[in-house]
């Protein structure tokens, strides 16, 4: 009994974590309190059954909250688990990250990761140990199919081989919850404390099979940081190609904001990106794909090389949820902002990712764009990219206003993107939106970019281009079309 409600713990904390939410944020979300919340986290008071389901649901963790309180109630009724110590959970908030250096080596099967950490402590007291987190996710975007990978394929200690030492002098740890697709673990370092005002690194290395890894590597500032950077080590023969993203705690998201850098050595092509002063909770995401590897799953991969692959096909290669689904015909879910900001900064976070790995399949001469119901995200949140690379996020959209004038010109949707549609659109549309902070706002965008727009906006309330379309005209095939790379042509005036 108790292990098993010590497990339901760490497995709501994993998805807690993951989806980036607050014990406070959960609990308005699933309709209790912080404190109960706090206090079944804590230990201090068993969850109910209808806690579990709502923490399922709101975390999107694919049944696995549900799964693990079932082990408790297998194990008889629900009993709170030992509350931990004073400060057994806590994590060392007066540490600052001087510099944190991540590198990410790959074999052709394996990956092995190196952290390196410049710890200094600002605290006036001695820091003798430090939380760190082993987390995989093979398929981020479909949580019921990783977790039933992971169940069938844990994740072990043994293939983990970790190694830890703090100024050179090898670890020890503490376990403190070893789940199926994560590990969390106490470094110890009792023996050599890092003491007021003094500044030491902290490294520690371990191998995930690329079985159990996905394509991409995320970091999180939890503390303050002066710099980050991050190492990606490839066999060159396998022809990686490297992208990344950035959300910040503005719900900002884009490209990475200072380059990566490539460089190839001794058969090896490696790519490297850093920043200095990160803000806090900014999320940083590098992503990959290799392009010579035809054995690995058609998921994992886009072969550029497939001449038989459609631009639909290739299109839902990347992700893009494809004509047919239900999401594509229903309103979206909108956003309560700014009690939903967290939320709302995750699921930006994915469509530029989703931009990111449609932009290395096809070229955007007019921009693009991305709705969250085109990745099977059911809420109001789309981007949209110019031709000259600013992005622009809406968040619940609605066009209150069109101009008399229009025009008809050629669009084509990422979702059925085998053909392309002359679709009318008004020359100028007014979109009432929502901020990050929750701030209403009307913004008029115009020509070209107003059709971007409108047409991510149609998506968000469950329409299509081929709606729009006049009667009798019919998309023709991208092979006819002549308009690929190239801008919307409007008059001077």
């Amino acid at each position: 009994m108790q292990a098993a409600a010590e497990a339901f713990i760490a497995e709501l904390k994993h998805w807690r974590d993951i989806r980036g939410k607050s014990q406070s944020k959960l609990a308005r979300e699933v309709g209790y309190t912080p404190s109960y919340v706090s206090k079944v986290e804590g230990g201090q008071l068993p969850a109910s059954e209808g806690f579990a389901n709502a923490a399922d649901d709101a975390l999107q963790a694919g049944g696995a909250i549900r799964r693990a309180y079932r082990d408790i109630v297998k194990h008889g009724h629900p009993v709170a688990p030992h509350p931990a110590p004073s400060g057994e959970d806590s994590h060392t908030t007066n540490l600052i990250v001087e510099h944190e250096d991540t590198t990410l080596h790959y074999d052709g099967h394996v990956y092995r990761a190196t952290q390196r950490r410049r710890l200094y402590n600002d605290s006036p007291d001695p820091v003798t140990r430090y939380l760190i987190r082993i987390s995989v996710d093979r398929y981020p975007g479909d949580p019921e199919r990783s977790n039933r990978h992971y169940r069938d394929n844990p994740l072990t200690w043994e293939e983990i081989s970790l190694s830890a030492s703090f100024d050179g002098e090898p670890l020890t740890w503490r376990v403190k919850h070893d789940r199926d697709a994560f590990k969390e673990l106490w470094l110890l370092f009792d023996q050599s404390p890092l003491y007021p005002g003094e500044s030491a690194w902290l490294e520690y290395s371990y191998t995930v099979g690329d079985d159990k890894w996905g394509s991409w590597f995320q970091r999180a500032v939890r503390l303050p940081t002066q710099r980050m950077s991050v190492h990606l080590d490839f066999p060159a023969e396998i022809d990686p190609t490297v992208w990344g993203t950035e959300t910040t705690m503005t719900a900002e998201g884009g490209p990475l904001r200072t380059p990566i850098r490539r460089t190839e050595e001794a058969g090896r092509r490696i790519y490297s990106w850093s920043t200095d002063d990160p803000p806090l909770h900014a999320r940083y995401r590098l992503e990959w794909k290799f392009r010579q590897r035809p054995d690995l799953e058609e998921s994992q991969q886009v072969t550029e090389t497939m001449p038989e692959a459609s631009a639909s096909e290739r299109m839902r290669a990347v992700g893009v949820v494809q004509e047919g689904d239900p999401i594509l015909a229903k309103t979206a879910r909108r956003f309560d902002l700014p009690a939903e900001a967290e939320d709302a900064r995750r699921v930006v976070a994915e469509l530029v990712s989703a931009c990111e790995r449609a932009a290395t399949v096809h070229v955007f001469g007019k921009g693009m764009g991305m709705a969250a119901p085109q990745i099977g995200i059911d809420r109001a949140a789309a981007i949209v990219r110019t031709p000259d690379g600013e992005s622009i996020t809406l968040f619940n959209p609605t066009i209150v206003e069109e101009s008399p004038d229009a025009d008809e010109q050629y669009e084509g949707c990422l979702s059925f993107f085998d053909v392309r549609g002359k679709v009318p659109r008004p020359l100028a549309i007014s979109v009432e939106h929502t901020d990050i902070d929750g701030t209403e706002r009307i913004t008029i965008f115009e020509r070209g970019l107003a059709r971007l727009v409108a047409h991510e906006v149609d998506h968000l309330h469950g329409q299509l281009y081929r709606s729009r379309m006049r009667e009798g005209v019919e998309p023709i095939p991208v092979s006819e079309y002549r308009g690929t790379g190239s801008t919307w042509q409007y008059s001077s005036k």
